[in-house]
């Protein structure tokens, strides 16, 4: 676009004097590309010295089913006395070696002093003095619409890769990145994004709005959507990176009411305990006003201005607490308390669709503080903590934020009477209940039938049940399903997602496990196929599984907080993935021999995941799927092991099974 205002203007010049336009014309065309060529070359030899050629040797061949190659990579010389600073992309495969090579052939070994886990950036050392640094462009100075030239080191130690586009966007990705249409490959990151002057502008690294794991955004490369880090910010924090110490994100201990980022508003839902927010007095239900002197009226906005900050910035925050103005300088901390959620000791009634006040207790646990204080199955719960209670949700959620060992009112009606009782929450518990009376589903009429199908938005002829299956058009892909014959949209089931392991779909055995406690549960089954059955599932089927589950969700009724993913054995690693991945579908992580791949993330109220591990006694795996189910509630997780006596390495017998199905009968238990 620049070329063709510069030719155009050429052309006026030409036109208001008189001169005949095309030899002129080409003579200038050629003119303009030859000093863009001079440009682009100077700019990259400007550049070059401060480039290094990264090897590693050794490590993981794959992270999140992601196949991560061993070739050359790029990094950005940041001080003279050795410091590089590249993408942590290079070395998620956790290499046993790093090797630099510099412009003048010295190949040196390098040590990963300490990474930047908010712009994904690693800080590396080489033992060598005299290098070139990097010329940082000055931030201000960067505009949409100016040449970008990203350059690496990777194909040629002796000679650098250029990509040239433009920056087509600032302050991308919550304010953090430099956005370029230039070809970004993964040989590339690492590289830099520099300016016709030689000055960098960035750091190149995948990153994607919408998620922040270690692969993020590395699906966009070549197709005109890459990112740099500002080289001025990381230089901003380049001594806290030799210290050796990661910087982690800054976070303020609170979450929106609203899941709309951009159309929602500013309302806190919940403050985090012994949060920065928590300590200086904020509340749920304040509303955020201010950040930073600058004026917010959506979760966008806020996500902005938090999205660049790292532990231990500050933050200014001004919040409105009904006519009062309240304002406080928060100092962000890197970490929080897990969240941890009190525990009453119910489970409530599986009730229609609407069905008015309160909440039903079906079942009560043993020893829990709800049986201390007498609560009775039939009993029904219409108040809690001074909130009326219309939904088992509700419930659900008043529960959660009240912290074990607080106490909370509860208000019962017991034989039309109503009684107020104070309880004084516990821990979630980490064995199952041993018998779990299921939870009837009556028959509905026919109107009733009706009215809950038209609030599902269902097509007029029923909803399919029984099993069936469907083939994905303009795909590989295929699922299968188990709706009981009782279904009836007036009351909300369990969805248990099956994902099977390399070589079969197991779906035979499947079923035939599953479908009496189906049944009896109110569970319905979705089994979905890989592509390549024999290879198993690729991170790019991922959405796959994800639109089906939801257009389940739009055809039955299903309860949102009782969506379980069930893999087993080499399925595990895609499940634990996806699991993590969709935070905001999936409530319950269903593993069978199989240990988490991933390291779990953090426990967050909006998000209620439940694990549980089930394995047989003499399975290999059977320590370490304990020790991770003891490593999840060490972190506020709830999670239940499950040991089968005298089983070796296959999927869960059917003493298994009904294990299984009495924990996902128990998700909504609170």
């Amino acid at each position: 676009m620049m070329k063709r205002l510069m030719l155009m203007a050429v052309l006026c010049l030409f036109a208001t004097v008189g001169i005949r336009p095309a030899f002129a014309w080409q003579s200038t065309a050629q003119q303009l590309e030859e000093l863009e060529e001079r440009a682009f070359k100077n700019a990259v030899s400007q550049v070059a010295p401060s480039l290094v050629r990264i090897e590693t040797v050794g490590g993981l061949d794959q992270v999140q089913n992601f196949l991560l190659g061993n070739g050359p990579t790029t990094g950005v010389i940041v001080s003279a006395d050795g410091y590089v600073i590249s993408s942590s992309f290079n070395f998620l495969s956790k290499p046993a070696s790093i090797l630099v090579t510099t412009t003048d052939g010295k190949r040196l070994a390098a040590k990963a002093i300490a990474n930047d886990t908010v712009r994904m950036l690693t800080l590396l050392k080489v033992e060598a003095d005299g290098l070139v640094p990097a010329r940082p462009t000055a931030k201000p100075s960067i505009r949409v619409g100016q040449w970008a030239i990203a350059v690496g080191r990777a194909l040629d130690a002796n000679s650098p890769n250029v990509s040239v586009g433009i920056v087509s966007a600032v302050n991308r990705v919550w304010g953090k990145a430099i956005q370029t249409d230039a070809k970004i490959s993964p040989v590339n990151y690492g590289g830099a994004l520099v300016d016709v002057d030689g000055s960098v502008m960035g750091v190149l690294v995948p990153l994607s709005p919408q998620d922040n794991s270690p692969v993020a955004g590395v699906e966009w490369y070549d197709s005109g959507i890459g990112f740099a880090i500002p080289l001025a910010d990381v230089l901003a924090t380049l001594d806290r990176l030799k210290q050796g110490k990661d910087l982690r994100s800054g976070l303020a201990g609170f979450n929106f009411a609203s899941t709309d980022l951009y159309g929602g508003d500013t309302k806190i839902d919940r403050v985090r305990y012994d949060s920065p927010m928590y300590r200086a007095g904020f509340k749920d239900g304040d509303l955020i006003v201010e950040l930073d002197g600058l004026k917010v009226t959506r979760p966008a906005q806020i996500r902005h201005v938090l999205g660049s900050k790292i532990e231990g910035d500050k933050l200014a925050i001004a919040i409105k607490r009904g006519e009062e103005t309240k304002q406080a300088d928060l100092a962000l901390v890197g970490e929080l308390p897990p969240f941890e959620a009190g525990f009453l000791g119910v489970l409530p009634v599986r009730e229609k669709v609407g069905s008015g006040e309160g909440v039903g207790v079906r079942w009560v646990y043993p020893d829990s503080p709800a049986a201390k204080i007498g609560l009775k199955p039939r009993d029904r719960i219409v108040k809690f903590r001074d909130q009326s209670i219309t939904s088992a949700a509700q419930l659900i959620d008043q529960v959660s934020r009240v912290r074990p060992a607080e106490k909370a009112f509860v208000v019962i009606r017991r034989d039309r009477k109503e009684q107020s009782l104070e309880a004084t929450l516990g821990d979630y518990p980490a064995d199952l209940p041993k018998e779990l009376p299921t939870s009837a589903i009556e028959a509905v009429s026919e109107a009733e039938s009706k009215a809950a199908d038209e609030k599902k938005a269902e097509a007029l002829e029923k909803p399919r049940t029984g099993r069936f299956g469907e083939e994905v058009a303009d795909s590989k892909n295929a699922w299968w399903a188990f709706v009981p014959e009782s279904y009836t949209p007036a009351y909300e089931y369990s969805l248990l997602v099956w994902l099977h392991p390399p070589g079969d779909t197991l779906e035979a055995m499947v079923y035939d496990s599953w479908k009496i406690e189906a049944e009896r549960r109110g569970i319905i089954l979705l089994g979905l196929k890989a592509a390549n059955i024999g290879s198993g599932w690729q991170a790019n089927e991922a959405e796959f599984v994800h639109d089906t589950v939801v257009s389940f969700q739009k055809k039955y009724s299903i309860d949102a907080g009782r969506i379980v993913l069930h893999g087993y054995d080499k399925s595990g690693p895609f499940v634990t993935h996806l699991a993590f991945k969709h935070r905001d579908l999936f409530r319950g992580l269903l593993l069978a021999a199989a240990a988490l791949s991933e390291r779990p993330p953090e426990n967050l109220p909006e998000y209620r995941l439940q694990f549980q591990l089930i394995c047989g006694s003499k399975d290999p795996a059977h320590p370490i799927l304990e020790r991770m189910a003891n490593s999840l509630r060490s972190i506020k997780y709830p999670a239940n092991f499950t040991s089968l006596s005298d089983l070796e390495h296959r999927y869960p017998n059917a003493d298994g099974v009904d294990a299984m199905a009495r924990w996902i009968d128990s998700l909504d238990r609170l």
